[in-house]
């Protein structure tokens, strides 16, 4: 499968360059700024290949000025300049590994930002505070990567950790990056809500799909909605606990269920659940070739043993490891602080 298509990627400048040329073009902001951000991603893909290419051409230079040193009898320099090249090699292959990550990120919707939604599986408490921290972790791995993190809402847990949490990650290839994140992640810990100091299994799941522009072809029907009213609950300013400004929308159909309270108005909340919803019936839309809605939102009602796609052991030895494609990491504190690149990316390989 051919991934890297330079010429592709330069007829698409010039003809958005084309767009930003237009007399109207700046008739909507919003759609003039996603032009703009749209082609500076590929504008910027382009020059970081030229600039690797570039580097290559100076290397392949460097090995014919070493060859000539070595037949002329400078064998000192020559060894000098080989190690030097050694070391550029090495910089070189961790750049263009880098670089071939995101010309894996192909897909219709990579490009966009990223919808995630965290819920607590099995492990009763544990099990909240597992999922507050893979809130944090994500919200790390995106500051990492100078990505933006909205938390739109979050159902908090009356005795330690949340219930669940809805959250957008914004920058260029948000989606690509975390699309293959989706699945069961599995924590093994001494509990610290465990007296008797107990290993305790805990589970969470996250959902990942592209944050979506627009309603598009997707239908939402006025008489499909359900929509309730409710009083926000948790930090928040003054607002919260003395209006029901947070929105439930139940689209009947599909018995999709959307909240959010973390936005400053009723209205505002409307809005952001409403593009939630939008998302989701979209990705729905996306997989209908599967048979039932439970296999494309994933059976989370088992999110439990045997369904994990990563597991994070904290005792009795540290070790977090990809099911899927093998990759392991030693430093569970630097994965939970965010680095979390290793397993992304090799997950991206595969493909």
């Amino acid at each position: 499968m051919i991934h890297f298509d330079l010429e592709g990627l330069r007829s698409e400048s010039e003809e958005l360059n084309k767009k930003t040329l237009a007399d109207d073009f700046w008739t909507d902001s919003d759609a003039a700024q996603k032009v703009l951000q749209e082609k500076k991603a590929i504008d910027d893909k382009i020059k970081a290949y030229e600039e690797l290419l570039g580097e290559f051409e100076d290397l392949e230079e460097l090995l014919d000025l070493c060859d000539e040193m070595e037949a002329e009898g400078e064998t000192e320099e020559a060894e000098q300049e080989a190690d030097d090249i050694i070391s550029s090699f090495e910089q070189l292959k961790k750049k263009l590994d880098s670089y071939r990550v995101t010309t894996l990120l192909s897909g219709k919707y990579d490009r966009k930002n990223a919808l995630l939604s965290v819920h607590a599986g099995a492990g009763g408490v544990d099990a909240m505070d597992w999922t507050e921290m893979l809130l944090r972790m994500y919200t790390r791995w995106a500051e990492n990567h100078g990505f933006k993190v909205d938390v739109v809402d979050v159902q908090d847990d009356t005795e330690a950790g949340i219930k669940s949490a809805t959250f957008f990650i914004e920058g260029t290839n948000a989606y690509g990056y975390l699309k293959h994140e989706k699945g069961v992640h599995r924590l093994v810990r001494i509990s610290p809500f465990n007296a008797a100091g107990k290993r305790q299994t805990s589970f969470a799941a996250l959902e990942v799909m592209p944050e979506m522009d627009d309603v598009g072809d997707v239908e939402i029907k006025p008489e499909d909605l359900r929509i309730d009213t409710y009083r926000s609950s948790g930090a928040g300013g003054q607002h919260v606990n003395k209006t029901d400004s947070a929105i439930r929308i139940t689209h009947i159909p599909t018995n999709i269920v959307v909240t959010c309270q973390n936005e400053r108005s009723q209205h505002q909340n409307k809005d952001m659940a409403m593009k939630i919803l939008i998302s989701r019936l979209a990705d729905l839309k996306e997989q209908q070739h599967k048979e039932t809605l439970k296999e494309i939102k994933g059976d989370f009602s088992q999110i439990t043993w045997g369904s994990q796609i990563r597991s994070y052991v904290f005792q009795p030895y540290t070790l977090v490891k990809d099911h899927r494609t093998g990759a392991e990491a030693g430093n569970v504190q630097a994965v939970m602080d965010g680095d979390i690149d290793i397993f992304i990316n090799e997950e991206l390989k595969q493909l």
